[in-house]
């Protein structure tokens, strides 16, 4: 950041903004405003302002988060989690966040990057296939008995 001195109603400007443009989190938020060079009591006054006027929400901010991770980068539900408790999102705000992901779908989704690598693995030896796919797809963060189910049904088809 540059070496502007923000006043706390341009700092609240620049913070709205900020939010608008795209779903934060208050950790997000909190480090701007630190590289903003605000004091403590500022910071204080700026997040309640942000919340307060609903530019800062953390429930949304972790279902927009959820959905997202799930759509575009097919994350599996412990790889959102483990991401969401990074940004220090509360256990229930998680739990409200999966709650995005609907069942059938994740279960076609997984199915649907399994057999996609699956395909992409040249290996013949059947056990170094399976590893593969069970590496990737624990990477992805889905669950360790949906992993072994689903490449049971990949792989014996």
């Amino acid at each position: 950041m540059s070496d502007k001195f923000y006043s706390v109603e341009e700092a609240k400007r620049v913070l709205e903004r900020y939010c608008a443009y795209q779903d934060r989190c208050h950790k997000e938020v909190e480090e701007k405003l630190r590289k903003m060079r605000m004091i403590p009591e500022a910071i204080e006054v700026i997040l309640l302002h942000l919340m307060e006027h609903n530019f800062l929400n953390e429930e949304r901010f972790a279902q927009s988060f959820a959905r997202g991770k799930f759509r575009i980068k097919k994350w599996g539900k412990q790889r959102i989690t483990r991401e969401l408790k990074m940004r220090d999102i509360s256990a229930y705000n998680i739990k409200t966040a999966l709650k995005e992901i609907e069942e059938k779908e994740y279960i076609k989704t997984v199915y649907e990057i399994a057999e996609k690598k699956n395909e992409s693995i040249k290996d013949t030896d059947i056990y170094k296939v399976k590893q593969k796919l069970f590496s990737y797809l624990q990477y992805r963060g889905y669950e360790i008995d949906l992993i072994y189910q689903v490449i049971n049904d990949v792989t014996s088809e």
